[in-house]
């Protein structure tokens, strides 16, 4: 059976990206035994990250790289923020332990929609949030190998996501 889509994709994987010098720098390790699991186009993971696994088999094993462009793009500016100090105040609760340079603090915008920001500086009176990507600007190198393909049931598919082994389990 080959990967295509509607296949549910277990995978080990190591990710890499290079350092200043280049020099690939593993970042994550997704072992055998917990692999990764996802319905092949309804991933949400970058579509380059599974043109490359398309067609391949168990077994199989790849290792392949994406331009920062066709994974997680480019730094956008705008996306770095002085949000007031106030809006972290909890009540009764000290919050200087969480705002601290180089911590993600889950968010929500004014749509609703959930995002990750990393504090990248403290002000006396703002908090400076930076919502890039943190793989932005980041060429990923993936090397890993292929342990098992199947098909996605009607479920899954409608869902857009793993049930069962590997998967959202829902109660």
């Amino acid at each position: 059976m080959q990967i295509k889509p509607n296949s549910v994709v277990f995978i080990s994987y190591q990710l890499s990206f290079p350092n200043e010098e280049g020099e690939p720098e593993v970042v994550e390790i997704v072992d055998e035994n917990e692999p990764m699991v996802f319905i092949h186009g309804l991933s949400g993971l970058p579509e380059a990250f599974e043109a490359n696994l398309n067609g391949l088999s168990v077994n199989d094993t790849f290792d392949f790289t994406i331009q920062a462009e066709d994974a997680y793009g480019v730094i956008d500016p705008n996306a770095i923020i002085d949000l007031p100090k106030s809006i972290f105040q909890i009540e009764g609760q000290d919050t200087s332990d969480m705002l601290k340079v180089g911590n993600f603090i889950p968010m929500t915008d004014d749509q609703g929609n959930r995002m990750q920001g990393m504090v990248v500086q403290v002000g006396p009176e703002t908090v400076t949030m930076d919502f890039n990507h943190p793989l932005a600007e980041k060429d990923l190198m993936f090397s890993g190998k292929v342990i098992k393909i199947r098909e996605a049931t009607a479920e899954e598919i409608a869902h857009g996501h793993v049930h069962g082994e590997g998967g959202v389990h829902h109660h």
